[in-house]
């Protein structure tokens, strides 16, 4: 069953609409057009966290490379051992 705080119609268009991008050109392009640069940084950061977290890097070592916040260490850490499993998804070869 669906999660009613943040799942509902406008999430599954959102998502609907990310599973029509063909190559990463139109990804970057609804991207610019959907989020701030700020915000799309901040999503390619925690998902460079998550990728260095994976390789088992220490949180001195995730700062030094990604220059995040150990409370966004932390977040997508907690992400990665009890989440849905979407980073290690996306993170897969």
């Amino acid at each position: 069953m669906p999660d009613p705080k943040w799942r509902d119609e406008q999430t599954d268009n959102l998502c609907r609409a990310f599973l029509k991008l063909k190559d990463i050109g139109e990804v970057y392009d609804f991207l610019e057009d959907l989020a701030t640069i700020g915000e799309i940084k901040s999503m390619a950061q925690r998902l460079e966290v998550a990728r260095l977290l994976s390789q088992s890097k220490k949180y001195p070592e995730v700062v030094n490379e990604t220059g995040a916040s150990t409370a966004t260490i932390s977040r997508v850490k907690k992400c990665l051992e009890y989440g849905t499993g979407g980073y290690r998804f996306v993170l897969s070869e």
